[in-house]
């Protein structure tokens, strides 16, 4: 598999699954959630983030999905895109950490991470 290939599998799996969780399963209940958030919106307040950072959050994580998926095609920033959803990655397991949430819920975000760093690299 070329590392071309590795790039564009990597944008394809980041960008749906950001476009996944932020717009199908926000209201859905997973083991992965924060603190005992059954829904995305619960998992802010399970961080004592103020409330507009869901929004925040939200416009930043779909945005860079959606860039990452059109970048395929088009010029896009998906080094950009990658970057900022790693920043985000790294302040979502200080979170778990911060409400001592077992390790197996810090995993997505973990494996979002290397994904995005893998982006940032490759493309």
């Amino acid at each position: 598999m070329t590392m071309d290939l590795i790039g564009r599998v990597l944008l394809v799996v980041v960008g749906l699954g950001l476009l996944n969780v932020w717009l199908l399963r926000a209201r859905t209940h997973t083991a992965y959630r924060g603190g005992t958030a059954h829904t995305l919106r619960e998992e802010f307040s399970a961080y004592g983030l103020p409330g507009f950072m869901f929004y925040v959050v939200g416009a930043l994580k779909i945005s860079a999905g959606v860039i990452l998926l059109a970048s395929l095609r088009w010029p896009m920033p998906a080094q950009l895109a990658a970057t900022v959803v790693a920043g985000l990655m790294v302040g979502a397991i200080v979170m778990h950490v911060r409400v001592k949430d077992p390790a197996r819920k810090s995993v997505p975000a973990a494996l979002m991470l290397a994904m995005c760093l893998g982006i940032a690299v490759l493309r």
